[in-house]
C-alpha cells in the first residue's frame, strides 16, 4: 500500500493531464448535447439527447472527483507516511569503503577431530591453528558492493551524492545524502535508470529548495522497483531550465533481508 501511494504520488503530474483531458471531453460532450436538445422538437430524440447530458455530467463528476483524491494523495497521504517511515538504519554519516572483516571463530572441530596442519605453510610465521570461515551473513543496509562503475559527473560541488554511495545495496526507504545547488537555482531532481525503466532515467522527484552544505536532499523509496542494477542521478537546474550539474552513482536494489524469527522457549 505505501508503494502504491508513493507510486501515486510520483506520476501525479501526468495524472493530472490525463484528467484534464477528460474533462474537457466530457465538457464538449455536455455542451453538445445541450445545443442537439435545444434544437430537436421530436420527443424519443430529447430523450436521447437527456441521457447524453446526464452521461456528460456523470463523467465530470467523476474525473472531478478523481482529481481530488490524486490531490490528497500527493499532499496529504504520501507526506505523512514518509514522516513516519523509519529511516534510524541509515546514518547521515558519509559512508566511505571500509574494510569487511569477516569473523572466525577459534578451535573449530570438524567430525570430533582437529584440522591437521602439518602440511601447512605460510612463508615465515609460524601457523598456530587453521580457522574456519564461516558463511557471510545477508549484507547490512549501507554495505558498498565491490567493483562498481565510476560514477558520472560528481566533479563539482554544485551536486555531489554521499548517500546513496556508489555501489551500495538498498532494500529499504533510505534519506538522500548530498549538495545541489547552482547560480540562479530553479530545482533538482532525482532520477532512476535500470531495469524498470527501459534503460531510461526515469523522473523521480522534483525539489525547489537548493542544499547548499552537506545534507538531506530527500528520500528514495526502493520498494516498488524490480531488483537488479540501477543508476541514481541528481541533477541541478537554473531558472533558465538549464542543467547545471549532476553526479551519477550505482546501486544495487534487492529484496529486504526477513528479519530472523526467534525461537519460543518451552
Amino acid at each position: 500500500m505505501t508503494g502504491l501511494v508513493f507510486f501515486v504520488e510520483q506520476i501525479a503530474l501526468g495524472l493530472y493531464i490525463l484528467i484534464g483531458v477528460g474533462l474537457l471531453i466530457f465538457w464538449m460532450r455536455l455542451n453538445q448535447a445541450q445545443r442537439d436538445l435545444r434544437a430537436t422538437y421530436y420527443e424519443l430524440e430529447r430523450d436521447i439527447y437527456r441521457y447524453r447530458r446526464s452521461s456528460a455530467l456523470t463523467g465530470l463528476l467523476l474525473l472531478t472527483e478523481l482529481g481530488l483524491v490524486v490531490l490528497g494523495v500527493q499532499q496529504v497521504v504520501a507526506p505523512t507516511l514518509r514522516s513516519r517511515l523509519d529511516l534510524s538504519a541509515v546514518s547521515a554519516a558519509a559512508i566511505t569503503d571500509l574494510p569487511f572483516v569477516t569473523p572466525t571463530p577459534p578451535d573449530v572441530v570438524f567430525g570430533g577431530s582437529p584440522i591437521d596442519i602439518s602440511g601447512v605453510r605460510i612463508g615465515a610465521t609460524e601457523v598456530v591453528r587453521v580457522l574456519a570461515t564461516p558463511t557471510l551473513t545477508p549484507t547490512p543496509v549501507g554495505t558498498i558492493l565491490p567493483n562498481p562503475p565510476a560514477v558520472e559527473g560528481c566533479d563539482t560541488p554544485n551536486a555531489t551524492l554521499q548517500v546513496p554511495a556508489n555501489g551500495m545495496l538498498v532494500f529499504e526507504p533510505i534519506n538522500v545524502i548530498g549538495t545541489a545547488f547552482t547560480e540562479n537555482f530553479a530545482f533538482y531532481r532525482f532520477e532512476l535508470n535500470g531495469p524498470q525503466t527501459l534503460g531510461n532515467f526515469a523522473i523521480l522527484r522534483d525539489y525547489t529548495q537548493p542544499v547548499v552544505e552537506t545534507g538531506v536532499l530527500g528520500q528514495f523509496v526502493p520498494s516498488f522497483y524490480q531488483p537488479g542494477r540501477y543508476q541514481f542521478r541528481v541533477t541541478v537546474f537554473d531558472i533558465t531550465n538549464t542543467l547545471r550539474a549532476a553526479c551519477t552513482v550505482n546501486i544495487t536494489i534487492s529484496e529486504p533481508i526477513p528479519t530472523p524469527t526467534p525461537l519460543q522457549s518451552r
